[in-house]
């Protein structure tokens, strides 16, 4: 079996907002929108979408270096005191693809832009996929995590 595999992805939309650069914190208070790409939708493809509270919005990291990029572990934001972790245990934008994913409240829909709250992309960010949030794919059962994520996540919203 073969992981050498490519793959190609054509961005939909992108990400227009008041952030241009990546900061760690406070994303709750962020307003954007995602416009999409005219050449490729028309404002049916939105259709239904404002019944929904929430997207789950799935993006590229594009401004990332190959330098930045992690296939092992590191210290979250580098803090010496939280562990080494790998880096499929954090959400770390140095990912080996580069993407990121954010579940963000959708305040409305105009045409072909959304209007979102909470959407930790900055502008220019190009959107590969937006998904309504369903209750149903929520996670069941309880959720764990360790300390370090609940405390990495304190002041991020």
């Amino acid at each position: 079996m073969s992981f050498q595999n490519s793959i190609t992805l054509v961005p939909i939309a992108r990400v227009e907002g008041e952030r241009k650069e990546p900061i760690d914190d406070q994303w709750d208070s962020v307003q954007s929108t995602i416009a999409l790409d005219p050449a490729q939708f028309k404002a049916d493809a939105l259709a239904g979408l404002d019944a929904f509270s929430h997207i789950e919005v799935v993006f590229h990291f594009d401004r990332v270096s190959d330098e930045e990029i992690r296939s092992g572990a590191r210290r979250p934001r580098g803090r010496e005191d939280w562990p080494e972790v790998g880096i499929f245990a954090q959400r770390g934008k140095g990912r080996p693809n580069r993407i990121g994913v954010c579940v963000c409240r959708l305040e409305r829909v105009d045409g072909l832009t959304l209007h979102v709250r909470g959407l930790d992309a900055i502008d220019g960010t190009p959107v590969l996929d937006i998904k309504p949030v369903m209750k149903g794919f929520l996670p069941r059962g309880e959720i764990r995590e360790p300390s370090w994520a609940a405390e990495i996540m304190k002041d991020y919203w």
